[in-house]
């Protein structure tokens, strides 16, 4: 089994990811355990927490991560990727990739005999996602019903996974965003299937009554040609005290990062007592080894 997409994930697949999740966070990690499996890690995109957070989630499960930057393999030099690929999945027992390009990883999905991980691309990302839902779902016990609101670039690649995983287990999402920057209605439509989400160029009529509050950068790797005018039409959907007025009162707050403070969220609400960032954060490892450990019992 692979994670490539989030729409990959059935709502049994994501509660057997998170059980795993509340058995590691128990202590109860021994029937989990990966002795001697191998994870390569090939990154195209700069990471600090994915890369980290597969890292240390592999030794801690008894396996070794090997991080491979391609601009120092012979990819550099024309070997293509299914050639590559193929050299990975005979040496190791799990690949996860992040790339500019998602019908990258769907060739390298194609030319593997290893399970496949997202750790990103231009329109996904899968894993962020599930730390994300995880998250909420520890402090909100129940996530159908819930309201999730994405503020700023609602079509970014976070947005895309946090939704789909969101919907499937019942809880609806917002996407809150200013008019000409659509979210990707591909994912809306997935989402839709599963439970309600809802697009709005206001935050006073878009956060009424959510539960929790979510931002990302203005400006995602790649779009760095266009940020100071990114910077300009998103400011007025900065993540600040003031927007707590418009949601329920017990909301909480959550960011991906890396956070640019000062413009998609203020250090005041990124440190303060609403936000869970930190914690989100940290759940990056325990669910990257969650789901190591699902996929390669598949």
């Amino acid at each position: 089994m692979n994670l490539l997409n989030s729409d990959d994930l059935s709502k049994e697949d994501i509660e057997g990811i998170f059980s795993i999740a509340d058995d590691m966070s128990k202590g109860k990690d021994k029937k989990y355990r990966l002795d001697g499996a191998s994870l390569t890690l090939f990154f195209e995109k700069t990471s600090t927490r994915t890369r980290m957070s597969f890292e240390v989630a592999m030794t801690q499960l008894g396996g070794h991560a090997i991080y491979i930057d391609p601009s120092t393999t012979q990819r550099s030099r024309g070997e293509t990727l299914a050639d590559t690929t193929r050299m990975f999945s005979g040496y190791c027992d799990l690949i996860a990739a992040r790339l500019y390009k998602h019908a990258d990883l769907l060739e390298i999905a194609r030319n593997s005999t290893v399970p496949v991980i997202n750790a990103l691309t231009d329109i996904e990302h899968p894993t962020q996602a599930l730390a994300d839902v995880y998250t909420i779902r520890v402090h909100k016990k129940n996530m159908a019903g819930l309201r999730i609101a994405f503020v700023g670039d609602t079509a970014n690649n976070t947005a895309n996974s946090l939704m789909v995983v969101a919907a499937k287990l019942g809880a609806e999402t917002v996407l809150i965003g200013p008019k000409g920057y659509s979210p990707n209605m591909d994912f809306v439509k997935i989402a839709r299937k599963y439970s309600n989400v809802e697009v709005a160029d206001s935050l006073e009529k878009g956060l009424k009554g959510v539960d929790a509050i979510y931002t990302d950068t203005f400006v995602s790797m790649g779009q760095e040609a266009e940020a100071e005018k990114r910077r300009k039409l998103f400011a007025p959907y900065q993540v600040n005290s003031g927007v707590f007025k418009y949601a329920k009162s017990d909301a909480i707050v959550l960011h991906c990062l890396p956070a640019h403070r000062g413009e998609e969220i203020t250090s005041d609400v990124l440190d303060g007592p609403k936000s869970v960032v930190w914690e989100q954060a940290r759940n990056k490892m325990l669910l990257n080894k969650a789901i190591m450990a699902y996929l390669s019992k598949r």
